[in-house]
């Protein structure tokens, strides 16, 4: 079934600063390596200053100068093509005007004019999440000239798992793209990158956590190592 994305152009539109690792890392290392894709990243947000009570950007100068450098850093341990960051507000996703982020999306869109865009679960308990995948579903609305065929979602560990039980948002993957230890390994490094964002077991960003995670869906499919996905729409 992966030959469908073969010599694909494949936009990745996520809100923070290793979403983009979090969700389809090892999947991108593979596409690249093995299916001549291409493929261009766009993180909306900024992706650090909610840790603090309001958003400064001066107090935060430094660290998001930092957060850039390790945005190109984890791009070349994965290998993907291009990236283009913006600068929305962290975790503020729902202050923002939603069509000023589809805005954003439709732009990038007309430059790449991708066929597949992976994106965020829109159940997530992040609301950057929801918002980002809200905006992705707007920005591709089902029209006749629309050049975007396949929308397809991924978890975010330390986001989507944490949803209430209760609700009914739930992430249940409908596709799976098992991986090798190596591209599994590309994601894990590219993670290191982000300094403020990798974290120690048993958090889900940790290193440990994420082998498990891989081999956890792995397992409910017979494979070794697996990153699982969810296609919202496919037009063939």
């Amino acid at each position: 079934m992966l030959e469908f994305l073969r010599n694909k152009k494949i936009l990745i539109v996520v809100a923070h600063p290793d979403d983009e690792l979090l969700g389809l890392g090892a999947t991108m290392n593979k596409l690249v390596n093995e299916y001549n894709v291409k493929t261009h990243v766009i993180i909306l947000g900024e992706g650090i200053t909610s840790r603090s009570d309001s958003r400064d950007l001066i107090k935060w100068e430094e660290q998001l100068l930092t957060h850039k450098m390790n945005i190109d850093n984890a791009r070349k341990a994965i290998g993907y093509h291009s990236v283009k960051a913006y600068d929305f507000p962290d975790n503020r996703f729902d202050s923002v005007a939603l069509l000023d982020i589809v805005k954003v999306i439709e732009k990038e869109k007309e430059s790449f004019i991708p066929d597949i865009i992976f994106t965020h679960h829109g159940g997530d308990l992040n609301i950057d999440h929801q918002r980002t995948f809200e905006a992705v579903m707007t920005a591709c609305r089902p029209m006749s000239h629309e050049t975007v065929k396949t929308i397809i979602t991924f978890e975010t560990p330390s986001g989507t798992e944490w949803r209430a039980n209760t609700d009914p948002r739930h992430f249940l993957p409908n596709f799976f793209i098992a991986v090798s230890s190596d591209n599994l390994e590309a994601k894990i490094k590219g993670m290191e990158s982000y300094e403020f964002e990798s974290r120690t077991f048993p958090h889900p960003r940790s290193p440990e956590a994420l082998r498990i995670q891989a081999q956890r869906w792995g397992i409910a499919v017979g494979m070794s190592y697996v990153e699982a996905f969810n296609i919202v729409r496919s037009i063939n």
